[in-house]
């Protein structure tokens, strides 16, 4: 059966590492609540997501500043 996987930027074939972290309990349960994940290794990738996302957000907008769009009902 294939695995689905929820808009999440990685894909199955990633390379996966275990790593350890320190992190306040408050803060990560905040976040999973916040993110609608159901484990504390979903919440950290839907957070790191929504960091990259955010990054590609700020260069599409950077490289915008200075173009001109016109509305698409405005008249030739």
């Amino acid at each position: 059966m294939p695995t689905i996987r929820r808009g999440n930027r990685s894909t199955g074939r990633e390379r996966r590492v275990s790593r350890t972290y320190r992190l306040p309990l408050s803060k990560l349960e905040a976040a999973r609540r916040a993110l609608g994940a159901a484990t504390a290794t979903e919440t950290i990738e839907r957070a790191l997501d929504l960091i990259v996302f955010q990054r590609e957000l700020i260069g599409g907008t950077r490289a915008m500043l200075g173009v001109r769009i016109a509305s698409p009902d405005a008249e030739p």
